[in-house]
């Protein structure tokens, strides 16, 4: 008998799924309450009401699977959960059309001064000529992040006669002829859009994304849109910009800090505000509970899940033996992915040595969950990541060598994109741990984790000094660093590692310099 808690209010019909099953039994009943023994539960379902701690966890021997009825999981202790083996799944996609078609009423709400026109009837007013508004037809929008809730906003814009133009450094050219969208820089889409909304998951290189530059480079008259994440659009700047004149207007759906108070933008006539309700549909919420339920019940039918984002479920053993590699392979995909900033079409991955004799899938999608992180605006790990990399156009080829390039196991791994490839090598050595060893043709050696830098550079004297002094000048400690060059005076690259992250404006700085090619920080964890 499989005892279920469900710990906040999901409807029956959302819980169908595991109604139908045999041998389950179903409590409907808050952690707290006394009735209730933890130590018997095998799968609990909350929304974002009940906090999942690891002091809950630690009361529940039994329980083997949490399922969370939406799209985040910070009221859940994910790393807590992993650890004592148990799997969390969410619903990741089941609010998707929802946001969409919240975002677009927003727009042509924004548009139509639909929120002041109603206020004002609603204080028996009658003030046609007051608000005037302005078409979506024949407009531009402007999308930041094409995943599945751009994607589907795109096929509603185009409806309406707009044109669409995108930004997304991970936007294939294919996959943007086939969305019909123009894929687009940043810049162009900043200063060419009527419209903008943004539509990326928040991380440290989207925080703070629609700052005052970025403001600053708008026609006049933009309007944007904000049902994503609080915190990508830089609230003060936007509230500037709006004072002055030069933004039209703003529809916002997500604050940095929620409820927002008394935050500046809701003072203007012309911003218009909902508390958060993206996800809020009778619909949504009925999918995201039945998504779950039904995760739940394959998970306890010994069925594969779709949707977990921690770890699945393998043996200890085979764990132990897999688990250097896994970690190696999972910030190799991270790394690629901050080094490769556009569109990729293939990932293929070489396996050498012991590592080709261990289970080279499991270790595939995790370094694909490591290259999708903070690309698209899903979780990814290795029950997903194939899957991801379909939806997304991205061929992954798997490949056994006998080329072990010196080493006892090496994993190397190529992207190709729409404009070029870069190519990354590591391996894994007992009592050193991993280690990159090659990067786009030059030979390095490295501990991947924690604050990088990555340099490319031409082979001149005094380079690493100039870039030494700024990093000074900042009071920014160099860890480690490590160079390599193909040939004297030709192409190098330095890798060096910090601390702490980089200050803002240092990278553009460093870029300034003589004979630097490019910069890519990389954050690992």
């Amino acid at each position: 008998m499989h005892k279920i808690l469900v710990a906040d209010s999901i409807s029956e019909a959302g819980l169908e799924p595991l109604l139908t099953m045999e041998n389950v039994e179903i409590i409907q009943k808050k952690t707290d309450d006394p009735d209730v023994v933890l130590d018997e539960v095998d799968a609990l379902l909350v929304r974002s009401a009940t906090t999942v701690t690891s002091e809950l966890l630690e009361k529940m021997h039994s329980l083997k699977i949490i399922a969370r009825a939406g799209v985040g999981v910070d009221n859940i202790d994910v790393e807590a959960a992993t650890k004592k083996g148990i799997v969390v799944v969410n619903a990741p996609d089941g609010n998707t059309i929802s946001t969409a078609e919240h975002t677009f009423a927003m727009m042509a709400s924004l548009m139509r001064n639909i929120p002041q026109a109603h206020g004002s009837m609603k204080d028996y007013e009658w003030k046609r000529n007051a608000f005037v508004g302005k078409e979506l037809y024949g407009k531009t929008l402007g999308i930041i992040g094409m995943g599945r809730i751009g994607s589907e906003l795109a096929k509603r814009a185009k409806a309406f006669g707009m044109a669409v133009q995108v930004y997304d450094p991970f936007l294939t050219k294919e996959r943007a002829v086939n969305l019909g969208v123009e894929a687009c820089s940043l810049d162009d889409v900043l200063t060419r859009a009527d419209i903008i909304t943004v539509h990326t998951p928040l991380t440290a290189e989207t925080k703070g994304l629609i700052n005052e530059q970025a403001l600053a480079k708008t026609k006049q008259g933009v309007f944007f849109l904000n049902c994503a994440r609080g915190g990508i659009i830089d609230e003060q700047a936007l509230a500037k910009y709006i004072g002055a004149g030069h933004v039209a207007g703003a529809a916002l759906d997500v604050f940095e800090t929620e409820p927002p108070g008394e935050n500046p933008l809701l003072k203007f006539d012309n911003v218009i505000a909902t508390p958060h309700l993206g996800a809020s549909t009778k619909e949504a919420q009925l999918n995201v509970a039945t998504q779950v339920a039904e995760e739940v019940r394959l998970f306890l039918e010994d069925k594969p899940v779709s949707n977990s984002i921690n770890l699945p479920a393998i043996s200890k053993e085979l764990y132990e033996k897999i688990r250097p590699y896994h970690h190696l392979a999972k910030q190799i995909g991270t790394i690629l992915s901050q080094c490769i900033k556009e569109g990729v079409q293939e990932i293929s991955v070489t396996y050498s040595g012991s590592v080709a004799d261990l289970e080279t899938s499991f270790l595939t999608k995790a370094l694909l969950s490591g290259f999708f992180r903070n690309r698209i605006d899903v979780n990814v790990n290795e029950v997903n990541a194939l899957l991801a990399a379909k939806e997304r156009g991205i061929t992954v080829g798997e490949k056994i060598s006998t080329h072990t390039y010196g080493y006892a196991n090496s994993v190397t791994v190529t992207a190709k994109g729409d404009e070029s490839q870069f190519t990354i090598r590591g391996t894994y050595i007992d009592h050193y741990g991993p280690r990159i060893v090659f990067l786009n043709d030059f030979n390095i050696d490295f501990l991947p984790e924690g604050n990088l830098l990555y340099i490319q550079h031409m082979d001149r004297p005094g380079v690493i000094g100039r870039v030494g002094k700024i990093l000074g000048d900042h009071s920014i400690n160099i860890a480690t660093m490590q160079v390599g060059r193909k040939q004297a005076g030709g192409e190098a690259i330095m890798l060096l590692s910090f601390d702490r992250p980089l200050q803002e404006g240092m990278v553009d700085q460093l870029h300034e310099l003589d004979d630097i090619v490019s910069i890519n920080p990389i954050l690992l964890s």
